[in-house]
């Protein structure tokens, strides 16, 4: 399956880096020169407008802001795609969410992009992560919250982009990662813990 990664901020430039020659991958952002350069130094990757490259994908990440995420989901090329979340609908002030509980980021967007197929997942890490060795990261869980066969889809990126999978069930699980990244952002930023840390489930011996 041929993905899309649309946005090159930190978080779709090292998704990027970890999919580099690991599956048929475009990127795509709001400046094409630089999208170009950026594929330059990637191994077997292209770079092409924003609806040229969700055209070209089966699989369309999202790699925005909520805001932003939310004016592409209009997008009618949209339409049969599996659309990847990563968003966390932050306040501008970085206070808390400004959704949550009844909705989520991802329902929101599913709402809009109503024929496409909408996964949450990479809510939960940072950008720095990327950029780290992937033996690592190997053991570090992306939660995935969405319909079965759109989050098997995705769960092939999140192994081969160096992470473990954690499902969570449908979409409305969105409700639940989109808190636990806010409590991500607050442990690393608020309380000093830095960009090197993110949520596990252990599993103790009864």
């Amino acid at each position: 399956m041929k993905t899309a990664i649309i946005g090159l901020g930190n978080m779709g430039k090292g998704l990027a880096t970890r999919l580099a020659g690991k599956t048929d991958l475009v990127l795509a952002g709001r400046d094409l020169d630089a999208a170009q350069a950026f594929a330059a130094g990637l191994k077997n990757v292209k770079a092409a407008s924003v609806k040229d490259a969700i055209v070209a994908a089966d699989i369309v990440v999202l790699a925005t802001s909520y805001g932003a995420a939310l004016e592409l989901a209009a997008l009618p090329e949209l339409n049969g795609k599996i659309v990847v979340d990563i968003s966390n609908p932050v306040k501008p002030d970085y206070s808390g969410l400004a959704l949550g509980v009844e909705t989520s980021a991802a329902e929101q967007i599913q709402l809009i992009a109503k024929d496409a197929r909408v996964v949450k997942a990479f809510n939960t890490i940072f950008a720095g992560l990327f950029g780290q060795s992937e033996a690592s990261t190997r053991e570090v869980p992306v939660f995935l919250a969405g319909e079965d066969a759109a989050v098997d889809a995705v769960a092939t990126l999140v192994e081969a982009a160096g992470f473990t999978v954690e499902k969570t069930g449908a979409l409305d699980g969105a409700r639940l990662l989109e808190p636990l990244g806010m409590l991500n952002i607050r442990l690393g930023y608020g309380l000093g813990r830095g960009t090197a840390i993110a949520p596990n489930w252990l599993a103790l011996a009864a």
